[in-house]
């Protein structure tokens, strides 16, 4: 296969979808061969292929606060290793600062070497959420953490393996030497050689496609694919108008942003001055995730079936202030600016351009454990409505694509039992199109537990647009063996006892239009 200045059309479709194929079979390999319920069960990772520059080509469809975040760890990881970079060696990274989304997330990242091994052509990654990276709280998801260090275990850029070789004892010592040490380094060591697994099978496929049609063709429509992408959204901001949206969460902490399109460039400057300072509280969202939000709003908004990759940045220019809460300095802790904020950037950014009222705003982060048991589920809730669509009841919306736990897996791997889970009725604003409503779920606790709830949207709650009724907020509480009912806060760390329901409310989405 020959190449050319222009992409052959036929060609392009086909490679499109072969990129995406590889970063799906590297998915599969992840999920067949991880050893966490969060991993194998919940499907919480991610797989994608790079450019030799780090920029991101194709993904499966995962995670989206994943994939818009990845290409940042793999370019850290050239900017500070690209001398050192050898055939054989997998690195590992999950720091917010450098390209990370929040510890939990950890990215194994192999550069993929030409037939001589002298070459850098590609690189593949894959992230996974681990159930415990050590950090003050069992599920490594503390409700009340204000730095990055009781969050976890940072790894940055960290030698995996070297040369091929697993490097298990020096991997063992950094999950084990820290103040708040790792609580299961065997799962996480089993699922870091999944990991890399998944990440070989991606280096195989890609030589496979170098084999076939040669570097020069797959490099090229690496570019081409990228390209595509840039022009479909070039297309969608077409047809957009600027707006702004200011956006308080239960906090009090405030989202501004402003979107101002240019029709003759046929691109978007997102702006978000204006918005709250750096929190003492672990909301803070660092830049990769807010990077991530930003380009998930613009993709969506692209009818055609394109990877979304960097391409889709090419016409976004992003204006995150340092030192606000979507641009945090370190050691500002970030767990939940991975998982609530994220959201919340999202709402903003389609309440500004005035297509979607606002989804749950929240993933509902619920962990438990003990020394023993380590466990982490984000809870679906209401979607939001839009100019031509009602919203969806109990589903996992924008910057999470996970799924819960089947109850089987769920009683059998952990001392709990799920007494009901159902959808929680007319908690879905109300307007030409309605909210989809959020879900109630009870679980039980057999032994003694530290719970968290990680949540938003406990007291402000999820807008609607153009008329539309706001959702209804959710609630977190427990029902005590005693019979004494407990009311949590939007966050909040309990110790459960054996015989005690912690109960989960979700929101409802937010209408849209006045009711006719």
């Amino acid at each position: 296969m020959y190449t050319t200045s222009q992409p052959d059309p036929v060609r392009l479709e086909i490679f499109k979808n072969l990129y995406q194929f590889i970063a799906e079979q590297m998915g599969i390999v992840l999920q067949n061969t991880a050893a966490s319920v969060n991993i194998k069960e919940r499907l919480d990772f991610s797989c994608a292929i790079f450019d030799y520059s780090g920029l991101l080509v194709a993904n499966a469809p995962h995670i989206p606060v994943h994939l818009g975040s990845m290409s940042e760890s793999v370019r850290s990881l050239i900017n500070e290793k690209s001398d050192t970079l050898k055939p054989g060696n997998v690195y590992l990274s999950n720091n917010p600062y450098n390209g990370g989304t929040h510890l939990p997330d950890v990215t194994t990242i192999t550069p993929v070497f030409d037939e001589d091994k002298k070459q850098v052509i590609f690189y593949v990654a894959s992230r996974g959420h681990q159930a415990d990276i050590g950090g003050i709280t069992p599920g490594s998801m503390p409700p009340h953490s204000t730095l990055v260090e009781e969050e976890g275990i940072i790894f940055d850029n960290f030698l995996l393996v070297e040369e091929g070789i697993f490097r298990e004892t020096a991997v063992r010592q950094h999950l084990s030497n820290h103040i708040y040490p790792a609580r299961n380094p065997n799962q996480n060591i089993a699922d870091f050689k999944a990991q890399i697994a998944a990440n070989e099978r991606g280096v195989i496929e890609l030589r496979k496609m170098v084999s076939q049609y040669g570097i020069e063709t797959v490099q090229a429509y690496m570019k081409f694919v990228q390209s595509n992408a840039e022009e479909s959204v070039r297309k969608a901001i077409h047809l957009l108008k600027d707006g702004s949206f200011i956006y308080e969460m239960d906090n009090g902490a405030i989202i501004q942003v402003k979107v101002t399109i240019s029709q003759e460039n046929r691109s978007a400057t997102i702006d978000f001055t204006g918005t709250s300072e750096q929190l003492n509280s672990n909301f803070n969202a660092p830049k990769a995730v807010t990077q991530a939000a930003v380009l998930y709003v613009f993709r969506t908004l692209v009818d055609d079936n394109i990877p979304l990759n960097a391409g889709c940045l090419n016409p976004l220019e992003i204006i995150i202030p340092s030192g606000c809460m979507l641009n945090p300095i370190y050691p500002a802790a970030v767990v939940a600016g991975n998982v609530e904020t994220s959201q919340t950037i999202v709402d903003a950014l389609y309440g500004a351009l005035g297509v979607m009222a606002a989804s749950q705003g929240t993933m509902n982060n619920f962990t438990f454990g003990n020394e023993k048991y380590q466990y982490y589920e984000t809870i679906c809730g209401g979607s939001g409505a839009g100019i031509d669509f009602d919203g969806t009841d109990g589903v996992h919306s924008h910057m999470t694509n996970s799924r819960l736990t089947d109850p089987e897996v769920l009683e059998t791997r952990y001392p709990v039992l799920l007494e009901s889970f159902s959808l929680r009725p007319d908690s879905g604003g109300k307007g030409k199109h309605s909210g989809g409503n959020g879900v109630v779920r009870h679980i039980r606790f057999l032994e003694p537990m530290t719970a968290n709830i990680l949540s938003g949207h406990r007291v402000v709650p999820p807008f609607g647009l153009n008329g539309g009724e706001a959702g209804i907020v959710g609630r977190n509480w427990i029902q005590r063996q005693n019979g004494i009912e407990e009311n949590l806060d939007s966050t909040a760390t309990v110790e459960m006892k054996p015989g005690d329901v912690f109960v989960i409310e979700t929101p409802g989405g937010g209408g849209f239009g006045k009711v006719s």
